[in-house]
Protein backbone atom coordinates (compact mmCIF):
# COMPACT_ATOMS: atom_id res chain seq x y z
CA UNK A 1 0.00 0.00 0.00
CA UNK A 2 1.27 3.49 -1.17
CA UNK A 3 1.20 6.19 1.79
CA UNK A 4 1.34 9.59 1.32
CA UNK A 5 5.26 11.32 2.49
CA UNK A 6 3.78 13.44 4.62
CA UNK A 7 1.29 12.53 7.75
CA UNK A 8 -0.35 15.32 9.39
CA UNK A 9 -0.20 14.72 13.32
CA UNK A 10 -3.19 15.32 15.91
CA UNK A 11 -2.75 18.45 17.74
CA UNK A 12 -0.53 18.40 21.22
CA UNK A 13 -2.89 21.14 22.40
CA UNK A 14 -2.75 22.22 26.39
CA UNK A 15 -5.78 20.60 27.84
CA UNK A 16 -7.22 20.54 31.01
CA UNK A 17 -6.22 16.75 31.29
CA UNK A 18 -2.71 16.98 29.93
CA UNK A 19 -1.40 18.98 32.20
CA UNK A 20 2.33 17.92 30.86
CA UNK A 21 1.78 19.55 28.02
CA UNK A 22 0.62 22.81 29.24
CA UNK A 23 3.37 23.16 31.19
CA UNK A 24 5.72 22.15 27.84
CA UNK A 25 4.19 25.24 26.48
CA UNK A 26 4.62 27.68 29.46
CA UNK A 27 8.50 26.47 29.76
CA UNK A 28 10.75 29.38 28.78
CA UNK A 29 13.71 30.64 29.58
CA UNK A 30 13.85 33.70 31.74
CA UNK A 31 17.07 35.80 32.33
CA UNK A 32 14.95 38.70 34.60
CA UNK A 33 13.68 38.37 37.82
CA UNK A 34 11.81 40.42 40.16
CA UNK A 35 13.21 40.55 43.83
CA UNK A 36 10.88 38.29 45.88
CA UNK A 37 12.12 35.22 47.94
CA UNK A 38 11.28 31.62 47.07
CA UNK A 39 10.07 29.78 50.03
CA UNK A 40 11.89 26.81 51.42
CA UNK A 41 9.42 24.63 50.28
CA UNK A 42 9.81 25.54 46.46
CA UNK A 43 13.51 25.18 46.63
CA UNK A 44 12.86 21.80 48.19
CA UNK A 45 10.61 20.67 45.08
CA UNK A 46 13.14 22.45 43.00
CA UNK A 47 15.68 20.33 43.71
CA UNK A 48 13.63 17.38 44.12
CA UNK A 49 12.61 17.48 40.45
CA UNK A 50 16.24 17.78 39.53
CA UNK A 51 17.94 14.46 41.69
CA UNK A 52 15.44 13.14 44.40
CA UNK A 53 14.19 10.01 45.45
CA UNK A 54 11.79 8.45 43.61
CA UNK A 55 12.11 4.98 44.79
CA UNK A 56 12.52 2.54 47.47
CA UNK A 57 15.80 1.63 45.79
CA UNK A 58 17.06 4.69 46.00
CA UNK A 59 16.03 5.59 42.24
CA UNK A 60 15.87 9.82 41.20
CA UNK A 61 13.92 11.40 39.19
CA UNK A 62 16.29 12.26 36.62
CA UNK A 63 17.18 9.24 34.83
CA UNK A 64 21.28 8.01 35.22
CA UNK A 65 23.53 5.43 33.26
CA UNK A 66 23.58 2.26 34.70
CA UNK A 67 21.81 4.30 38.05
CA UNK A 68 25.41 5.78 38.80
CA UNK A 69 24.00 9.28 39.40
CA UNK A 70 27.17 11.20 39.10
CA UNK A 71 25.69 14.72 39.31
CA UNK A 72 25.95 17.19 42.65
CA UNK A 73 23.62 19.93 43.13
CA UNK A 74 24.51 22.76 44.94
CA UNK A 75 21.91 26.18 45.88
CA UNK A 76 23.42 29.35 45.60
CA UNK A 77 21.00 30.92 48.15
CA UNK A 78 20.52 34.78 48.30
CA UNK A 79 16.52 35.49 48.62
CA UNK A 80 14.77 31.73 50.28
CA UNK A 81 12.79 32.23 53.87
CA UNK A 82 13.84 30.50 56.52
CA UNK A 83 17.44 30.40 55.17
CA UNK A 84 20.41 32.31 55.09
CA UNK A 85 21.80 33.69 52.10
CA UNK A 86 25.33 30.97 51.22
CA UNK A 87 26.07 27.84 49.25
CA UNK A 88 24.22 24.56 50.40
CA UNK A 89 25.08 20.77 49.22
CA UNK A 90 22.10 19.10 48.11
CA UNK A 91 21.72 15.49 49.75
CA UNK A 92 18.91 13.90 47.82
CA UNK A 93 18.97 10.34 49.85
CA UNK A 94 18.05 12.46 52.98
CA UNK A 95 16.50 15.69 51.19
CA UNK A 96 18.76 17.86 53.03
CA UNK A 97 20.84 20.81 52.53
CA UNK A 98 24.25 20.86 53.67
CA UNK A 99 25.93 24.80 54.49
CA UNK A 100 29.38 24.35 52.81
CA UNK A 101 29.67 28.50 52.73
CA UNK A 102 28.09 31.54 54.00
CA UNK A 103 27.10 34.71 52.94
CA UNK A 104 24.96 35.82 49.52
CA UNK A 105 28.10 34.31 46.57
CA UNK A 106 25.30 35.14 43.74
CA UNK A 107 27.87 38.20 42.48
CA UNK A 108 30.58 35.84 42.97
CA UNK A 109 29.29 33.97 40.55
CA UNK A 110 28.06 36.77 38.29
CA UNK A 111 31.95 37.46 37.98
CA UNK A 112 32.81 33.75 37.44
CA UNK A 113 30.03 33.79 34.21
CA UNK A 114 31.80 36.57 32.70
CA UNK A 115 29.11 39.28 33.73
CA UNK A 116 26.10 38.36 33.38
CA UNK A 117 24.62 40.56 35.96
CA UNK A 118 21.01 39.13 35.39
CA UNK A 119 22.03 35.84 37.85
CA UNK A 120 22.36 38.24 40.65
CA UNK A 121 18.73 38.86 40.84
CA UNK A 122 17.53 35.29 41.10
CA UNK A 123 16.56 34.43 44.20
CA UNK A 124 18.42 31.13 44.39
CA UNK A 125 21.25 29.97 41.65
CA UNK A 126 20.73 26.27 41.43
CA UNK A 127 24.61 24.64 40.49
CA UNK A 128 25.41 21.02 38.89
CA UNK A 129 28.74 19.37 39.43
CA UNK A 130 29.60 16.38 38.34
CA UNK A 131 31.88 13.22 39.40
CA UNK A 132 32.48 12.01 35.70
CA UNK A 133 34.37 8.96 37.32
CA UNK A 134 31.24 7.44 38.41
CA UNK A 135 29.84 7.18 35.42
CA UNK A 136 33.37 6.59 33.27
CA UNK A 137 34.57 3.71 35.66
CA UNK A 138 32.07 1.49 33.91
CA UNK A 139 31.22 3.00 30.37
CA UNK A 140 35.02 4.53 29.76
CA UNK A 141 35.13 7.16 27.51
CA UNK A 142 31.83 6.99 26.21
CA UNK A 143 30.17 7.75 30.11
CA UNK A 144 31.19 11.55 29.35
CA UNK A 145 28.54 11.60 27.23
CA UNK A 146 26.01 9.80 29.35
CA UNK A 147 26.82 12.58 32.37
CA UNK A 148 26.28 15.07 29.25
CA UNK A 149 22.84 13.72 28.73
CA UNK A 150 21.74 13.47 32.36
CA UNK A 151 22.37 17.01 33.09
CA UNK A 152 20.12 18.15 30.16
CA UNK A 153 17.59 15.95 31.80
CA UNK A 154 18.03 17.09 35.29
CA UNK A 155 18.12 21.14 34.03
CA UNK A 156 14.77 20.02 32.01
CA UNK A 157 12.95 18.79 34.73
CA UNK A 158 13.69 21.49 37.07
CA UNK A 159 12.68 24.10 34.01
CA UNK A 160 8.98 22.22 34.29
CA UNK A 161 9.24 22.22 38.07
CA UNK A 162 9.82 25.85 37.84
CA UNK A 163 6.68 26.66 35.42
CA UNK A 164 4.37 24.06 37.90
CA UNK A 165 5.32 26.72 41.01
CA UNK A 166 4.83 30.36 38.94
CA UNK A 167 8.99 30.54 38.59
CA UNK A 168 11.22 31.17 36.00
CA UNK A 169 14.52 29.78 35.08
CA UNK A 170 17.32 29.15 32.43
CA UNK A 171 20.67 27.67 31.72
CA UNK A 172 23.76 29.06 31.85
CA UNK A 173 26.61 27.33 29.85
CA UNK A 174 28.47 30.15 29.90
CA UNK A 175 31.26 30.30 32.77
CA UNK A 176 34.91 30.01 33.96
CA UNK A 177 34.99 26.55 35.52
CA UNK A 178 37.66 26.94 38.20
CA UNK A 179 35.99 30.15 39.37
CA UNK A 180 32.92 28.49 39.43
CA UNK A 181 34.17 25.40 41.62
CA UNK A 182 36.24 28.06 44.10
CA UNK A 183 32.65 29.91 45.01
CA UNK A 184 30.79 26.66 44.89
CA UNK A 185 33.79 24.98 47.29
CA UNK A 186 33.54 22.08 45.01
CA UNK A 187 36.06 19.08 46.02
CA UNK A 188 38.67 17.51 43.88
CA UNK A 189 36.99 15.88 41.65
CA UNK A 190 33.78 17.34 41.36
CA UNK A 191 33.78 19.37 37.64
CA UNK A 192 31.00 22.24 37.30
CA UNK A 193 28.52 21.98 34.24
CA UNK A 194 26.03 24.29 34.30
CA UNK A 195 24.10 27.30 36.40
CA UNK A 196 20.02 27.14 36.84
CA UNK A 197 19.04 30.72 38.15
CA UNK A 198 15.39 30.86 39.61
CA UNK A 199 13.49 33.31 40.67
CA UNK A 200 9.69 35.04 39.90
CA UNK A 201 10.10 36.42 36.28
CA UNK A 202 9.48 40.24 36.24
CA UNK A 203 8.16 40.52 32.60
CA UNK A 204 11.15 40.90 31.32
CA UNK A 205 13.89 38.59 28.68
CA UNK A 206 11.69 35.73 27.70
CA UNK A 207 13.71 33.82 24.44
CA UNK A 208 13.83 30.03 23.68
Amino acid sequence: MKTSATVSLPSPAASADAPLQRLLMQRRSVRSFSNASLSLAQLGHLLWAAQGITHSEGLRAAPSAGALYPLELYAVVGAVEGLKPGVYHYRPGEHQLINVADGDRRKDLVRAAHGQSWIAEAAVVIAFGAIYERTTRKYGERGVRYVHMEVGYAGENVHLQASASGLGTTVVGAFDDEDVAAVLGLPAGTEPLALMPVGYPDGGDDSD
